[in-house]
């Protein structure tokens, strides 16, 4: 299990998950014409989502997960049975990253769920669904991971 040298305070996020991008950011990932959907009482954790209703399906998803208090930890003990797809990333200035599911729908359907830890307890879950245009032609993980940076680099402006 990947460890988190120094844990990030995301109470803030918790409370206004969408403040993990910037309008800029957002217009930037998915063009003109965002919108931007919060949930903060997401069965999951506080949660905002990024879509352009002109384009099919594409948009972007971030979760502040609270369902256990377990971080990556949780996600590397479902390696293989809850989540059959899993593949380790890069870190993202010493924050581990992990791309995980049920399904790998990363060539089929240009998704992609990847889980940055943000400390040894919690974890950010980016979610992201290409363009119908983008699908089988660019990597939703690659994808997830450049949000995945994006977000992290807010979260530490904001502690």
């Amino acid at each position: 299990m990947p460890k988190v040298d120094t844990p990030l305070d995301v109470r803030h996020f918790q409370q206004a998950p969408c403040d993990s991008l910037t309008p800029e950011q957002s217009k930037e990932l998915l063009g003109a014409g965002v919108t931007t959907n919060p949930a903060v009482d997401d069965q999951a954790g506080p949660t905002c989502r990024w879509n352009v209703p002109a384009v099919s399906q594409a948009g972007v998803g971030v979760t502040y997960f609270k369902t256990t208090q377990l971080g990556l930890t949780g996600v590397y003990r479902a390696k293989d049975t809850i989540y059959p797809f899993f593949e380790p990333l890069d870190p993202i200035d010493g924050y581990p990253t992990v791309a995980f599911g049920q399904v790998d729908e990363r060539s089929t359907k240009g998704r992609c769920l990847l889980a940055l830890g943000t400390s040894d307890t919690q974890q950010v879950d980016i979610a992201i669904s290409l363009s119908e245009a983008n699908v089988g032609k660019k990597d939703p993980c690659a994808a997830a991971h450049d949000v995945a940076a994006k977000v992290l680099e807010n979260l530490r402006k904001a502690t």
